[in-house]
């Protein structure tokens, strides 16, 4: 081992992370392209974080000095409009990072983040993120290229987005939340039913007729409770081949 070496044990106490949260960073789109020692180096100075639901984790105009990974648990970004309603930006669930524009200016924060349910985070701070990458200039070029690489896969998820119907967006969300679940599976809602359409491109008129759409398809909902009768089925479903 080379002196200076991050080891992974090193790396997880150093950190707070879990043995199963290595597996889920190495699926983050910014880090897909880098090897385990480099995705070691670049997070070194990172750490887990817990967050309580409704916490504030930075406010519009705030400088954003820091960007986050989501292990477990939703964060909203959103920003009061004039009249003083909540405008959401976007809603973030595990696997996802959010705030990534700090990895490369030292500017504001443009909106608001908060935690909707208890989250944990790992917290990168922008600064020694960079200057890690200025010292090796190779990592900012293979993660220039996996940011490219997702970036051309959020294009073909925009562009079938439009091309589904809104039953199979949300039959699509419900699978995704269910995972590998064993039958039966019963899902909580973990945030709702007005966030979760606007995540889905809908109005929640039209986010209540895809409920209502997917009773035929084994799918009740009481409240924020979701039992699915056949998973298989509703990724069919989601994916256009059984409708």
């Amino acid at each position: 081992m080379k002196q200076g070496e991050i080891t992974e044990q090193r790396f997880l106490r150093r950190t707070g992370l879990r043995m199963n949260d290595f597996a889920l960073l190495q699926r983050v789109p910014f880090l897909t392209g880098l090897k385990a020692a480099e995705t070691y180096e670049l997070l070194a100075d990172a750490t887990v974080r817990e967050h309580s639901r409704g916490t504030l984790l930075f406010a519009r105009e705030e400088p954003a000095d820091r960007f986050f990974i989501i292990l477990d648990g939703w964060v909203k970004l959103s920003r009061e409009t004039r009249d003083g309603h909540e405008s959401v930006i976007g809603l973030f669930s595990r696997g996802e990072s959010f705030a990534e524009a700090a990895m490369f200016e030292s500017e504001t924060f443009p909106v608001d983040g908060t935690a909707i349910e208890t989250t944990r985070l790992l917290t990168i701070p922008a600064g020694s993120f960079r200057r890690r990458l200025s010292e090796r200039p190779e990592l900012m070029f293979k993660l220039m290229g996996s940011m490219s690489k997702h970036m051309r896969g959020l294009v073909r998820q925009i562009e079938q987005l439009t091309a589904r119907t809104s039953a199979q967006r949300l039959a699509g969300f419900l699978a995704s939340l269910a995972r590998n679940a064993e039958p039966p599976v019963r899902l909580h809602l973990p945030v709702d039913k007005v966030l979760i359409a606007g995540r889905l491109g809908m109005q929640p008129e039209t986010f209540s007729r895809a409920l209502a759409r997917l009773r035929r398809h084994g799918v009740h909902v009481d409240g924020h409770d979701v039992a699915i009768d056949d998973l298989h089925h509703l990724r069919q479903l989601a994916e256009g081949e059984e409708r």
